[in-house]
C-alpha cells in the first residue's frame, strides 16, 4: 500500500479553501435573502391586516390597568388579603369547572373514537381504496378547519344552551385533528406484520386490528392525552357562546365588570389546567418508558 502524502500541495489547498469560502458565502447570502423575504412578507401582512403599532402602544395602559383592577376588591384592598371574599362563589365555580372537564373528556373520547376508525381509512399504506382515502381526508380537513367555538355556536342554535353543544364541538374538532395525526402515525409503521396477517387471508379489519393497531396504539394514547389537555383549555371558553362550563360565569363577570370574580375564575382555570397538564404529562412519560426497549 502506498504511503499517504504528508501534506497537501499549496495549489490544491488554495483551491479547497476558495471552494469552502464560496460555499459559506453562498449559504450566508441565502440566509440573508430568506430573512429579508420573511421581514418583507411580515410587513406586507401587517399592512394588509391594518396592524397599527402606534395604537397598540397608545392603549397598552388600558390593558395593564385592567389587569391591575382584577386583583383588587371593591373596597380597594388586594384580593389576596381576603381570600374568602375573593372566592365567594367557589362552590358554584368548582361545579362549573367539573362540568368543563367533563365536556372536554367526553368530547375527547368521542373524537378519539372517530379518529381511530377514520385514521386507517386515511392512511396511504392501509386504506382499502384511493377514493375512500380521499373522501376520508377531506372530511377530516373539514372537521379541523373551523374552531371549536364556531361549531359550538352552530350546535347552540340547533340544540339550545348547555354542555351538549360543547361536547359535540370538541368531538368534531378533535376527530379532525387527531385523525390527521393518527393517519400519519399509521403511515410510518412497519408493514411486515401487516403483510404477514394479510397473507393468512384475513379481512381488512382483522389485518388492521392485529397488524397495525399494536404498533400505533402507544402513539395514539399519547396524542389523545395531549389533545385532552388542549380540549380542557378550549372547553373553558365554550360558555362564551352558551355551550356550558365555567366560561359562562367568566364572560358574565367580564361583561358586568366584576373584576375580582374575573381573577378568581381565571386562577381556578389556570390551576385546573396545570394539574391536568401535570397528570397527563406523567402518564405520557410512563407510556414512553414502558414502550422503550430494555
Amino acid at each position: 500500500m502506498s504511503a499517504l502524502p504528508s501534506a497537501i500541495e499549496p495549489a490544491r489547498l488554495a483551491t479547497l479553501d476558495r471552494g469552502y469560502r464560496e460555499a459559506v458565502r453562498a449559504r450566508r447570502s441565502r440566509a440573508v435573502l430568506i430573512g429579508l423575504a420573511i421581514v418583507l412578507c411580515t410587513m406586507l401582512s401587517a399592512i394588509s391586516a391594518e396592524v397599527e403599532p402606534a395604537t397598540l402602544f397608545a392603549n397598552i395602559g388600558k390593558f395593564t390597568s385592567y389587569i391591575g383592577r382584577i386583583f383588587v376588591l371593591e373596597n380597594g384592598q388586594p384580593v389576596w388579603t381576603r381570600p374568602a371574599e375573593w372566592f365567594w362563589g367557589l362552590e358554584d365555580w368548582l361545579s362549573l369547572l367539573l362540568e368543563t372537564v367533563l365536556i372536554a373528556y367526553v368530547g375527547t373520547a368521542l373524537g378519539t373514537a372517530g379518529a381511530v376508525v377514520l385514521a386507517f381509512f386515511a392512511a396511504a399504506n392501509l386504506s382499502p381504496h384511493p377514493v375512500l382515502r380521499a373522501v376520508t381526508r377531506r372530511w377530516l380537513e373539514f372537521c379541523r378547519t373551523f374552531p371549536e367555538l364556531v361549531f359550538a355556536l352552530i350546535f347552540v342554535i340547533a340544540f339550545g344552551l348547555g354542555p351538549l353543544p360543547g361536547v359535540l364541538a370538541i368531538a368534531i374538532h378533535s376527530m379532525g385533528a387527531l385523525g390527521k395525526l393518527f393517519s400519519e402515525v399509521a403511515e410510518n409503521i412497519d408493514l411486515k406484520p401487516v403483510e404477514g396477517v394479510a397473507a393468512t387471508g384475513a379481512s381488512w379489519p382483522v389485518v388492521v386490528r392485529f397488524g397495525a393497531l399494536p404498533q400505533v396504539l402507544p402513539n395514539f394514547v399519547s396524542y389523545t392525552l395531549l389533545r385532552f389537555e388542549i380540549n380542557v383549555r378550549g372547553a373553558s371558553v365554550m360558555g362564551f357562546v352558551g355551550a356550558g362550563g365555567i366560561g359562562q360565569d367568566l364572560i358574565e363577570a367580564i361583561r358586568k365588570f366584576y373584576y375580582a370574580d374575573v381573577s378568581a375564575i381565571l386562577v381556578l382555570i389556570i390551576v385546573t389546567v396545570a394539574l391536568i397538564d401535570f397528570i397527563t404529562e406523567r402518564v405520557r412519560h410512563r407510556l414512553g418508558d414502558s414502550g422503550a426497549p430494555a
